[in-house]
């Protein structure tokens, strides 16, 4: 018994010494035959971060692992990534790994964990899964030489995602969320395979999304013929959400083609399968829900599947007086009527239609219906519609619980048909429609988190008439704002059913008009989803707190306008009339006037906001506008000219400038670009308003700025970058010429100079006597320039007057003077001479050396002169500036 135990326990040792050891025996061989299977079969680019060998994770089974397994695409999708997998693992008997290098090994079971498939088929046809290596020289298949062998029992897809994209057919199916399994034997001929699969399923077709996370189940056995590749669908069901579905057939996989011949049907004809058809986010505990009447889907699909052809259908949807009601609504939907059907009868594309026979409903008394058919979905569509009825929209939720963001109210209205096809609306061909009748909408609301005030629409009429829909009446209001509007839309249908901007033209008129309240916030959306990440409940649209005046992208139309009242930002205009071109979400005004601060104005120029920050360009022309209120209210105007606080009485002014606009459309005065040529019509001074003023009317008292006459002063500015360059203008002040050039910034700091020219005449009889004595001559044309200095800001100046240039001025005026006498005295002293007439004795002198000098009385008064007239210019205007009044001219003559 001892020795037995000891047989047992060695031979457990020695099986996990093996169990221990095998993988690293085998792994190299084992990672070997994965690469060289690889590079035979696919013409791709595989790479894998690891591979393992274990004997523990399914004993007896050995496992090959391989993580982080990646396929990407060769051109014509270079770069794409086709499959990516965060494991894949592959089973097979531990017998399997003894095997000779030359012999297959058998793969038992296949597990694919959080893979993602990535398949697509561009706009040529050509797809990015045809990645097969075959070798068109070698006739004979010699399976014997592929490493490894799918003999599959069992195999599975776990949490995975499928998404599939036909760009030729305009079509995406995404599967989400995916687990699929299948259980048989792949290694016989024939033999049954029993699968399981759940997903969330969506779907979109020419743009349309028909299938959105839709929840799917399906549970089928399938009868699986290898040898002739046919599949036969046995025992089956499957859900799409809570709508049951049971179908039979096969699907034959052909050299050249593939074969379906399948029929479906739901199990039962209650009408609580319509609901089921509902997204989940809508369904509402449709078990509850009292219906009557019953609701059919079937349909066959039979035929061939190849580049040409696609399967002939048949399939039907159909309802007859049903109804249903919801316990806790107090409403009911009434005398249902459907009698739908997707038909194709030749197996091609083109000639599949959707043949609305009739669908209808009533909710109290108001009724709805609708018919046509839509033919050749595929191509140039052909669309054949009518619809009739009122519905009272308040109604819809109280017979069905939609859970809107806002409340549904009003009554529509609409008796109207139409016809056209698809490529006569995408060319603009609108003389190929044709459309009538006539739809209404009264007392409908609209509020949203996206606007500030609710949206009313007392009353709206549409009249149809081949492409153009004719809008006789629109009158709305929201928040301070008031509209009635008439015109025309050209492109309804192309708007509707194509990627075309809505265009029409509009006469709007307004009693007050607010730009604030098309304030829209930005939002985003919510949505709550269970771990399967299926909905919960429908996407609630929040805000993020920032508001913007967005123009709106799928515009393009012509508004002519005329408000009483327009409020913008805190501005009051009035009697604005003018045009506003909306296209590419830009508003082009054209000819706009409007009355604001006692004046008029007239504009032209751009808004857009399509990009990130808002722009603008606009020519303003502001006629006759009082100063004063134009300051308090326009702060462009307290930048572009702050000395206009200390001003009174009109302005007008020719204005170019372009910039960014902030969210509520006021301009961003640091991005500001333009010139302005402004003349002031009439104006008082109030120094003490500006204290640049107060304080130069200090320091020059010989001018009062209460006495300033800037009547039809005109002054041309430049601006850009926060900086203002005003070009040199003059102004009279008293006599006193006045000249000004200079810049200030935005945040009013300057950098301004100032000369004034002030006539002799006003520097007093004892200053202009002793200028005369020293010039000899009449000093009426005679003007002293004094420079002055501003810098600092407005409010809190720096003044400095340059005495020194100011002197220096006034001194080589006097002794120009002096040359010019000094010269008609010399051709005098000259012509005496020739006649022998006033010799001069020169005067001789002795220095300290001992030479001797000879100097002319001429020389010497010269110098002095010089000398006095430096010290006299000092002493005259150091003595004028100080003045705090201006004295009597007692040489002038009464």
């Amino acid at each position: 018994m001892k020795k037995a135990f000891k047989i047992i326990g060695f031979s457990l040792l020695v099986i996990i010494l093996l169990l221990i050891t095998a993988p690293f025996i085998f792994e190299a061989q084992l990672k070997d035959m994965v690469k060289k299977t690889i590079n035979k079969n696919v013409d791709a680019t595989v790479e894998f971060s690891d591979l393992d060998l274990t004997l523990f994770r399914s004993f007896p089974q050995a496992t090959l692992v391989l993580k982080d397994l990646s396929i990407i695409n060769k051109a014509p999708f270079a770069g794409d990534t086709l499959a990516v997998t965060e494991e894949l693992l592959l089973e097979m008997s531990i017998k399997e790994l003894f095997k000779g290098g030359d012999e297959p090994k058998k793969i038992d079971e296949l597990i694919l964990n959080n893979a993602f498939v990535n398949i697509k088929v561009d706009s040529l046809g050509n797809n990015n899964y045809d990645i097969a290596i075959i070798d068109s020289t070698n006739t004979n298949v010699d399976t014997t030489s592929n490493p490894f062998k799918l003999d599959l029992k069992h195999y599975e897809i776990n949490n995975s995602k499928l998404k599939y994209v036909d760009e030729g057919n305009k079509m995406a199916l995404l599967l989400e969320n995916l687990d699929h399994q299948g259980t048989g034997d792949f290694s016989l001929a024939q033999s049954e395979l029993n699968t399981e699969t759940n997903s969330l399923i969506s779907l979109d077709y020419d743009g349309t999304n028909y299938l959105n996370k839709n929840k799917l189940a399906l549970d089928a056995v399938i009868q699986m013929d290898l040898d002739k590749l046919k599949y036969t669908f046995l025992e089956n069901q499957a859900t799409l959400n809570q709508l049951p579905l049971t179908f039979s057939g096969y699907v034959q996989v052909n050299e050249d083609n593939n074969e379906v011949d399948l029929s479906f049907k739901t199990p039962s004809s209650s009408f609580k399968n319509f609901l089921a058809v509902i997204p989940a986010i809508y369904e509402k505990n449709i078990e509850n829900v009292e219906t009557n009447g019953d609701f059919v889907v079937s349909g066959i699909i039979k035929g061939i599947v190849d580049d040409t052809y696609i399967p002939k259908m048949d399939i039907k949807i159909s309802s007859s007086n049903a109804s249903f009601k919801y316990p806790d609504l107090p409403k009911s939907v009434d005398n249902i009527d459907i009698d739908v059907a997707i038909i194709n009868e030749t197996g091609l594309i083109d000639d599949t239609f959707l043949d609305i026979n009739k669908m209808s409903f009533r909710i109290d008394e108001d009724t709805f219906s609708g018919s046509g058919n839509i033919k050749n979905l595929t191509g140039n569509m052909l669309v054949d519609m009518a619809v009739k009825g009122t519905i009272n929209l308040a109604n819809l939720e109280k017979a069905y619980p939609l859970e809107l963001q806002q409340d549904l109210n009003g009554i529509l209205t609409a008796d109207l048909k139409t016809s056209f096809d698809m490529n006569s609306i995408e060319k603009e061909q609108y003389q190929n429609v044709n459309s009538r009748g006539v739809a209404s909408i009264k007392n409908f609301a609209y509020k949203t988190p996206e606007i500030p005030n609710e949206v009313k629409i007392s009353s709206a009429n549409f009249k149809f008439n081949q492409g153009n829909v004719q809008v006789p009446e629109l009158l709305m209001t929201t928040g301070k704002t008031d509209m009635n509007a008439s015109g025309s839309i050209q492109n309804l249908m192309g708007y509707l059913f194509t990627d075309q901007q809505l265009k029409g033209d509009f006469k709007v008129r307004s009693n007050t008009f607010s730009v604030n309240d098309f304030m829209i916030a930005e939002t985003k959306t919510v949505e709550k989803t269970d771990k399967e990440g299926v909905p919960t409940e429908k996407p609630k649209v929040v805000t993020t707190g920032k508001e913007a005046i967005k123009i709106p992208s799928f515009l393009d139309a012509t508004l002519a306008f005329n408000a009483n009242t327009v409020l913008y930002d805190n501005l009051e205009l009035k009697n604005v009339v003018g045009t506003m071109i909306i296209k590419d979400e830009t508003a082009t005004l054209q000819n706009v006037t409007s009355n604001i601060f006692d004046g008029s104005i007239a504009l032209s120029g751009n808004v857009s906001t399509k990009n990130a920050v808002p722009t603008f360009s606009m020519d303003m022309g502001l006629n006759a506008l009082d100063i004063s209120k134009s300051f308090e209210g326009l702060e462009l105007l307290q930048n572009l000219a702050p000395i206009a606080k200390a001003l009174q009485g009109k302005i007008q002014t020719q204005l170019n400038l372009s910039g960014n606009l902030n969210d509520d459309f006021t301009p961003q005065l640091s991005s500001l670009a333009g010139q302005a040529l402004a003349q002031i019509l009439t104006a008082k001074v109030n120094p003490e308003q500006m204290a640049l003023l107060s304080q130069l009317d200090e320091k020059l008292g010989f001018i009062d700025f209460n006495d300033i006459n800037l009547d039809n002063l005109k002054g041309r500015l430049t601006f850009n970058d926060g900086s203002v360059d005003v070009e040199p203008f003059d102004f009279i002040v008293k006599g006193i010429k006045v000249t000004v050039a200079g810049n200030h910034s935005f945040d009013n700091i300057m950098d301004y100079k100032l000369t004034l020219d002030v006539p002799a005449k006003m520097l007093g009889s004892e200053i202009g006597n002793t200028l005369s004595k020293l010039s000899a001559q009449d000093l009426q044309n005679m003007t002293v320039a004094i420079p002055i200095g501003l810098k600092g800001n407005f409010q809190s100046p720096q003044i400095n007057l340059n005495m020194q240039q100011a002197i220096s001025g006034l001194t080589q005026q006097i002794i120009a003077q002096q040359k010019k006498e000094l010269t008609n005295k010399g051709i005098d002293a000259l012509g005496n001479i020739l006649t022998g007439q006033n010799k001069q004795t020169p005067k001789t002198t002795v220095d300290s050396t001992g030479a001797v000098n000879q100097t002319t009385p001429k020389d010497t008064v010269r110098t002095q002169q010089q000398q006095q007239v430096k010290d006299v210019a000092r002493d005259i205007l150091g003595g004028f500036l100080k003045k705090k009044t201006t004295q009597k001219d007692t040489t002038k003559v009464n």
